[in-house]
């Protein structure tokens, strides 16, 4: 079978590894997905959510207020701290990256966010089969409601490049300094580099485009002219072409795993999930089909760690004795850290604030790393990414579209008006 373009998506024509990012990033992902969703789509999730704005001039409901919710409860549900990403065990960028490498992934089998994709699409879908059939009891819409918020933060875990690599904690053992400030590799990726990035949009964007679709999914955010400036200058612009691409999936050798029958209450949700997961290895013929293929579009992204994530320098000296010690694997994944707090780290021209140094730690506010960072666009292009999939797999879990002929126009984007 030959490739085929997720059906049911939003993008072709109008012409996306963190969890993953810190608030923003998720935030941003978020709602770059709103954007991009079949009108159908937002009425049948926000009764999931359980929202619904009284303001006509708003949407129903957004995305991107529960886009962090799954890293909140990773302290209450200790068991999915290992959903937010996943690592190979034979991987060490920059000079070798292994995705998975030949002794698989590293922590729990099947705990990790590509499987966790795989299997809360399964539960969604589950649930609206069974939603049009009446059967959804009030425990069964608890458990699409948590699904569903899982979903849209896994999506934007997988697009951070350190939630893809099992070396270091991915990134959070390693200080460097970020003008002159003390912080780790994975912390950079999370929020920092994110947070200068919204100190050098251009003051135009602070204008609303001359599109009522861009401009009716956002929320009057700090980040609501990064969201203008990637969808202008980068959806509609240089990625145009490519972003067909974004959305392709090859034939899997085999069927992927599915969840069990639609769980009676959130105890057997919760406990079919931790089944389901205990099965899923992550590998291609576990996690993809030829609709959604977390592993497939998660490759790229990790190729990324050797290509200019990680920096060569931190194996050579003075700097391959940085390394922290003694941090344990289950504080890995970020803190999340507010947009607003991450800029008051900034002074007014747009460098960071200096904290404590000790050392000696790599400094990666350079033109050759954070300069290379944001002249080829490496941020926005992952954010992008990550809401477009994220659209089109809730396209293809909630769209209600009049026929195949409807539904073959939106996945080529000539539906799509900005």
């Amino acid at each position: 079978m030959l490739p085929r373009i997720l059906t049911v998506a939003v993008l072709a024509g109008c012409t996306t590894s963190v969890a993953a990012w810190g608030a923003a990033g998720h935030e941003i992902a978020a709602t770059i997905a709103q954007i991009h969703l079949h009108p159908s789509v937002l009425p049948t999730m926000c009764e999931i959510l359980n929202f619904t704005s009284k303001n006509p001039n708003e949407p129903q409901c957004h995305l991107a207020p529960v886009a962090t919710w799954a890293d909140k409860l990773r302290y209450k549900m200790r068991w999915s701290a290992s959903l937010h990403y996943v690592g190979a065990v034979d991987d060490h960028p920059s000079q070798t990256c292994a995705f998975p490498g030949t002794r698989g992934w590293a922590g729990k089998q099947g705990g990790n966010v590509l499987g966790a994709i795989r299997n809360v699409t399964n539960i969604l879908e589950d649930s609206v089969y069974y939603g049009k059939a009446g059967k959804l009891s009030a425990y069964e819409y608890d458990a699409a409601n948590e699904a569903l918020k899982f979903l849209i933060h896994f999506m934007g875990d997988m697009h951070m490049p350190l939630h893809l690599t099992g070396r270091d904690r991915g990134g959070n053992s390693d200080k460097v300094l970020f003008s002159g400030r003390q912080t780790n590799l994975h912390s950079l990726w999370d929020g920092l580099l994110i947070a200068k990035a919204l100190r050098s949009v251009p003051r135009k964007y602070l204008q609303p485009l001359p599109s009522p679709k861009i401009e009716y999914a956002l929320r009057g955010t700090i980040y609501d002219s990064y969201v203008r400036m990637i969808m202008w200058e980068g959806v509609l612009g240089k990625w145009a072409n490519e972003i067909p691409s974004w959305l392709t999936c090859p034939a899997p050798a085999r069927s992927h795993v599915r969840a069990l029958s639609f769980p009676s209450s959130i105890a057997e949700f919760w406990q079919q999930a931790l089944f389901v997961w205990s099965r899923v290895t992550g590998a291609m013929d576990d996690t993809d089909d030829d609709l959604i293929c977390p592993y497939h579009w998660a490759t790229p992204i990790h190729a990324l760690n050797c290509a200019i994530v990680w920096p060569k320098a931190l194996d050579e000296p003075p700097y391959n004795n940085t390394r922290l010690d003694g941090a344990s694997a289950a504080s890995s994944h970020h803190e999340c850290v507010d947009p607003a707090t991450e800029l008051a780290q900034m002074d007014r021209a747009g460098h960071f604030l200096a904290g404590p140094k000790g050392g000696p730690y790599l400094e990666l506010d350079t033109p050759e790393y954070s300069g290379a960072i944001s002249k080829q666009w490496i941020i926005e292009k992952l954010l992008a990414q990550a809401g477009i999939r994220l659209a089109g797999v809730l396209n293809y879990l909630f769209a209600d579209f009049e026929d195949a002929e409807e539904a073959k126009l939106w996945s080529r984007g000539l539906r799509i008006d900005f």
